[in-house]
């Protein structure tokens, strides 16, 4: 067999083994095989958040399983492809499979990085927060670009997404803005985007045409759902009441729908214009507080409560996790994990798993060789 399939064959075992020995195999079939009996009993649905609960779990499992199962008989099939077409002499069937083989290896790779998101609320769904720096239009432009950098990604993923919240910048761009990214493990891709980033270009909005360097923040934190409890002591909140701006038509304009909550004992603060409601803008930026707090959580249970206050540092030199440089030549490097790509262009429009999962990798702590350790 020709000397590049047979490399990739061996990429794609190894990568396979480590999904096995991740997943736990047989554990796994035989947790599976309770789930689904589980879920077939009627008596089940008499209590739904523990059915929804059973069902999550058992629709995760099962993809997990199934996308394994699936990647080997598609590699077993390209290989026995190979095999005919080299006996028949067949070049473009060769090279054919040899192409399909290429892209499963890229898919196990993938598999065996999203085989990382197994904190506590990877799977959910997640807020992201854009704020502008200090730099008034510059930065408030670099924090659109941002925006709609995260917006690219997620459709490209088939993630859906919904604008919770958006300040218009004075001039150009947003001074901050919210999304919400639903999609599975939109959480636990998105968390390592936390940080604050550096662009540096020529600014369109200088006559002077000299270089700019501008500053935005993210923030990620988890959509919580009905399997997580938060209590917030009223005495604890302050409540605000404002008139959104941009996009909404007069009723937005002429009346304060907008609802702002501070949390006084950590100062988290979470916002709503999503509605033209106040009542549904409550509703909705109660839940984002709520997510917030309990983000907060996780990250001290993680021990890593240097970055919880990632959104609240100075969002200028020093802070950043990675930089996009338009000029005077063109890079974008992840300053966390050494990663740089040469097309900044692909990067702002929404190329980014590769940063992600470099960082996700660093984060969890987790190395090929120590995965490897566990599957023999």
């Amino acid at each position: 067999m020709r000397a590049d399939a047979e490399n990739l064959k061996s990429q794609i075992t190894e990568g396979l083994a480590l999904l096995r020995a991740h997943l736990d195999w047989d554990v796994a079939l035989r947790r599976l095989e309770e789930l689904n009996a589980k879920s077939e009993d009627p008596a089940l649905w008499a209590k739904a958040d523990a059915a929804q609960a059973l069902m999550r779990e058992r629709n995760r499992l099962a993809a997990q399983i199934e996308g394994v199962q699936k990647l080997e008989r598609d590699v077993a099939d390209a290989l026995e492809l190979i095999e005919l077409a080299e006996a028949e002499g067949d070049a473009a069937i060769a090279d054919a499979a040899v192409a399909d083989m290429q892209r499963f290896a890229a898919e196990v790779k993938h598999r065996e990085i999203e085989s990382l998101l197994s904190g506590e609320a990877d799977s959910n769904d997640a807020y992201l927060e854009v704020n502008a720096g200090a730099g008034g239009t510059e930065a408030q432009d670099w924090a659109e670009m941002l925006l709609r950098m995260y917006s690219r990604w997620a459709e490209k993923r088939g993630y859906k997404i919904a604008l919770t919240e958006q300040s218009e910048g004075e001039q150009a761009g947003i001074k901050s803005a919210t999304l919400q990214v639903t999609g599975p493990n939109a959480f636990g891709w998105l968390k390592t985007e936390t940080g604050v980033h550096r662009l540096v270009r020529i600014s369109p909005f200088d006559a002077a045409a000299r270089r700019q360097t501008s500053f935005a923040s993210v923030y990620v934190y988890p959509v919580i759902d009905d399997r997580i409890e938060i209590e917030i002591n009223p005495a604890d909140l302050k409540t605000d009441t404002f008139r959104a701006s941009g996009a909404g038509g007069q009723h937005v304009n002429k009346t304060e729908s907008g609802v702002r909550f501070t949390h006084i004992p950590t100062g988290v603060v979470a916002a709503s214009t999503q509605d033209r409601s106040q009542h549904k803008n409550r509703a909705i930026a109660m839940e984002m507080l709520k997510a917030r707090l309990y983000e907060l959580e996780l990250r001290k249970r993680e021990a890593i409560s240097d970055a919880v206050e990632a959104g609240k540092t100075d969002i200028g030199w020093g802070h950043q996790i990675r930089s996009y440089v338009l000029q005077p030549y063109q890079m974008v490097k992840d300053l966390r994990t050494g990663v740089e790509k040469g097309n900044p262009d692909a990067v702002l429009d929404g190329e980014i798993d590769d940063f992600m999962a470099a960082a996700l990798a660093l984060r969890v702590g987790t190395t090929r060789s120590e995965a490897s350790a566990k599957a023999s």
